[in-house]
C-alpha cells in the first residue's frame, strides 16, 4: 500500500492524490515532497508525480509489448520450423514418387522380359 499525498484543499479529490514514492523510479528521480506553502512547489510536485505515473505506465506497456514480442517470435519460430518440415516432406514425397515410378517401370520391363523368356522356352520345348 502506497502512502498518498493530498494537496491542501484537495482532500475530497482522489484524482489529485499522488503517491509519496514511485518504486520504479531511481531514488534521484523520486518527486520531492512539496513545500505546502508554495503554489509553484505544489504545481511542480503534481507535474513530477504525473510524469512519474506516465513513466510507470510506459514501463508497464513496454514490458507487456516485450512479452508479446517473445510470444510472437516463438510462434514465428514454430511456423518456420513447420514450414521447413513441410518443404522437407514435400521434397521427400517427390523423391519417393519418382523412385516409385522408376521401380514400376523396372517391374514392368522385368515382367515383359519374363514373358518373352517363357515364350522362347515354350518355343524351344515345342521344337524339341
Amino acid at each position: 500500500m502506497q502512502t498518498r499525498f493530498v494537496a491542501p484543499g484537495d482532500e475530497s479529490s482522489a484524482e489529485n492524490a499522488f503517491p509519496l514514492s514511485f518504486p520504479d523510479l531511481d531514488q534521484q528521480l523520486q518527486p520531492l515532497p512539496p513545500c505546502n506553502t508554495s503554489k509553484e512547489s505544489m504545481q511542480v510536485f503534481k507535474q513530477h508525480c504525473k510524469i512519474a505515473e506516465e513513466y510507470h505506465q510506459v514501463k508497464r506497456e513496454i514490458s507487456m509489448l516485450e512479452e508479446r514480442k517473445k510470444e510472437l517470435m516463438a510462434r514465428l519460430d514454430q511456423f518456420e520450423k513447420e514450414s521447413s518440415d513441410a518443404v522437407h516432406l514435400e521434397q521427400e514425397y517427390e523423391q519417393l514418387t519418382k523412385e516409385n515410378q522408376s521401380l514400376n517401370l523396372a517391374h514392368s520391363r522385368c515382367k515383359e522380359q519374363l514373358e518373352n523368356l517363357r515364350i522362347q522356352y515354350q518355343k524351344r520345348q515345342g521344337s524339341s
